[in-house]
């Protein structure tokens, strides 16, 4: 039986995997300590051997072509498939390396997931995170994004989505704005009040309000002269000045409700919440270092209020 890889060409697919995941001929040749001409080489030998376009090339970056897209995807379960033949065999249990590269929304960027980090490097000093902070969908292969963190996680076939969090919603206000304009008793009561409004960025839609009104759960469309999108921050610093009522998640504004600085109100129709899911490209074999990433959240989920 004559051989139908030989070195180059499997030291060929495997710079081929770290471009697509990395998502520059530039940052694979540094990973690999190879130069950019190597990579670009190794592309090329490929392309030609299959005769398809893998990559679309610009000036300033590269993109997988559809063809491109499923090679990868069978070629990296191929190499992980090998690796872990390899762990199987020899009994090894390789520590987690290389880059991990997370999309996270703003403010749970910020509030749950960044602290963690400095954790999880001494744990795996040996990894590297790239964290890109959006609430805009991302594409994980033109991304090359091992994973991502959303709210509402769309259906998608080709993504493992698992719910990591029930965030709990509450309302709340500054005690000089309720001085000023009372305190809502009944969800009726917010037609009379200043609404701090959060807008969608994918959309343009602004967030109904969610209660569990008398007759079950339900959503106000609150009315109000302040719009902020993006950042949910945003209108938990106009309801901190005396701009109005907001609603959003607990662990936002804990401190604040337990210092006084912001008071929740109509605490008899809370409860609702909204769920925070980890999103990943589904694979036979989830690499080592994203393995370690979702144990680790899996184990301090365990330690959040939901």
């Amino acid at each position: 039986m004559s051989r139908q890889f030989d070195d180059v060409l499997l030291g060929s697919i495997e710079l081929f995997c770290m471009a697509a995941e990395i998502g520059s001929f530039t940052g694979a040749a540094l990973a690999a300590g190879v130069t950019p001409a190597a990579v670009s080489r190794s592309v090329s030998r490929l392309e030609e051997r299959l005769g398809v376009r893998l990559f679309v090339r610009t000036t300033r970056s590269i993109r997988l072509t559809d063809g491109g897209r499923d090679y990868h995807q069978q070629c990296r379960s191929a190499l992980n498939q090998m690796l872990e033949a390899e762990r199987q065999l020899t009994g090894q249990q390789l520590a987690p390396s290389g880059t991990l590269r997370i999309s996270l929304p703003t403010t749970y960027g910020h509030l749950r997931i960044l602290p963690l980090l400095p954790e999880f490097r001494r744990r795996y000093p040996q990894m590297r995170v790239e964290v890109n902070l959006s609430n805009r969908n991302i594409d994980f292969v033109e991304g090359g994004y091992d994973m991502a963190i959303r709210v509402r996680a769309q259906p998608d076939s080709g993504l493992v989505a698992r719910l990591l969090e029930d965030a709990e919603l509450v309302v709340f206000a500054a005690p000089d704005y309720l001085a000023r304009a009372g305190t809502p008793q009944r969800l009726d009561d917010l037609a009379q009040h200043e609404c701090i409004q959060f807008e969608l960025p994918s959309s343009g839609r602004r967030i109904a309000w969610l209660f569990n009104g008398p007759d079950g759960p339900c959503e106000v469309l609150a009315e109000g002269a302040y719009v902020c999108s993006e950042d949910l921050l945003g209108g938990v610093t106009l309801a901190r000045h005396g701009a109005g009522l907001f609603q959003t998640y607990r662990f936002m504004v804990e401190r604040e409700l337990a210092e006084g600085s912001l008071v929740e109100v109509l605490q008899p129709y809370g409860g609702r919440s909204r769920p925070f899911s980890l999103l990943y490209p589904h694979s036979r074999h989830v690499p080592l270092r994203l393995r370690a990433f979702i144990d680790f959240l899996l184990e301090k989920q365990a330690g959040w209020k939901n």
